[in-house]
Parts: structure tokens; sequence; C-alpha cells
């Protein structure tokens, strides 16, 4: 974990978590899809809880290994309050839970998502060219466990931070629709940093 935030940017940053409860971005994406190159990250993550299941913080059509310390609530988006709804929605998708790294030492969500009504990798292309300022976007076909899941890993320009931040999302598909887990960030070092617990979610990700 870093021990230092450049205060410029973190408190803006807050200052939205704090007046509006959920980040998400709208806009267009214009790159072109590549192959995935692999980030560095640190060690895997084991998990301490499972999430998704009835009774849990989020009750979802999937669920997944949760790393310790990471802390899940469920969204429910106010369809009368046209700045939330415009934030909990991306593309297809409409923001379901969001799960706070905070308590286990970075600055960043790990958030889950639902689509109705779409194929995977659609689903996933549209909330991928939803995201405001997306770049070397690449996507790969891959499993997790038995399931089948479309992954996408893009770069996102931050105007509070004025650089690029990495970021991650893979989508399975279930009877209810596509399901898409997304990791986003402070930026690129939070990210990789947060990268075990996303990869924790994805290799567990189970269909309910």
């Amino acid at each position: 974990m870093r021990h230092h935030i450049r205060a410029r940017a973190l408190a803006p940053a807050l200052a939205v978590v704090a007046a509006v409860g959920v980040l998400a971005g709208c806009g267009s994406e214009k790159a072109p899809t590549q192959d995935v190159k692999e980030a560095p990250v640190a060690a895997g993550a084991k998990a301490a809880a499972s999430l998704g299941e009835p009774g849990t913080a989020c009750v979802l059509p999937v669920s997944f290994g949760l790393a310790a310390d990471w802390k899940p609530k469920a969204v429910r988006i106010d369809e009368g309050d046209e700045l939330a709804a415009a934030l909990g929605k991306q593309g297809p998708a409409t923001m379901v839970c969001e799960i706070d790294a905070k308590p286990a030492g970075n600055i960043g969500y790990m958030r889950v998502w639902t689509a109705p009504g779409a194929a995977t990798r659609t689903a996933l292309e549209g909330f991928v060219k939803a995201e405001e300022n997306s770049t070397k976007v690449a996507y790969k076909e891959t499993k997790a466990g038995a399931l089948p899941v479309v992954e996408v890993t893009y770069t996102v320009y931050n105007e509070i931070m004025e650089e690029s931040k990495e970021e991650s999302a893979f989508a399975v598909s279930t009877p209810k629709g596509t399901v898409i887990v997304h990791l986003g960030g402070l930026d690129t070092e939070e990210h990789r940093e947060m990268l075990p617990a996303y990869e924790l979610a994805r290799s567990s990700v189970k269909a309910l």
C-alpha cells in the first residue's frame, strides 16, 4: 500500500464520492481493439468471504470470492435523481453493487453492473464505449472456472490527476443477463495494487 496520496487530486475525488455515492463515466471510446497486455501485479489474494448469494451485502446473479477487508454495499439507483441515475448507468449497464477497497488500504472500488438482454461481448463493448476518454482497449475471451468470460483492459484519461490510468473489467452471461465486474482506482499504481482482489473475483465467479 502506498503511504502518499496527492492531496490536490484526492480531495475533489472523495468529495464526488460523498456527494453522489457512485462513480461512473459516460462518453465515447474511439480506440481500436488490441491484444491484451498483462500488467505486473502483486501476489494473489485469498477469499475472506463470498459475495452474491442471498444473505450477503449484494445479492447478484453470480457469486465470487471477496478479498479481506473489501467492504461491499448494494447500490440502488434513484431514477428520479438525474445525477445519480447518470452516474449509476454506463452504456447498457446499471450499477448494482460497489466494493470499497479503502478498508484494505487502497483508494478505489470494484463495482458490479448488470445489463439485461445483451450478449456478453456486446454488453461489455457498450460499457467501455460509454467510458469517457477510454483508449488502448483490449478484449480477451477466456474462462473463469467453467464459465466463459470476456475480459477487457483499457486506459482512461483522468482530468483531475492529469494522467491516464489503467482499468479492467470482465463480463459473464447469466440467465438474468450479463454481469460486468469493473475495477478502477485513483491511478494506475492503485489499480495494480488492487488487481489481486479483482483476479480473485474473476477466477472464482459462479452463476447462481
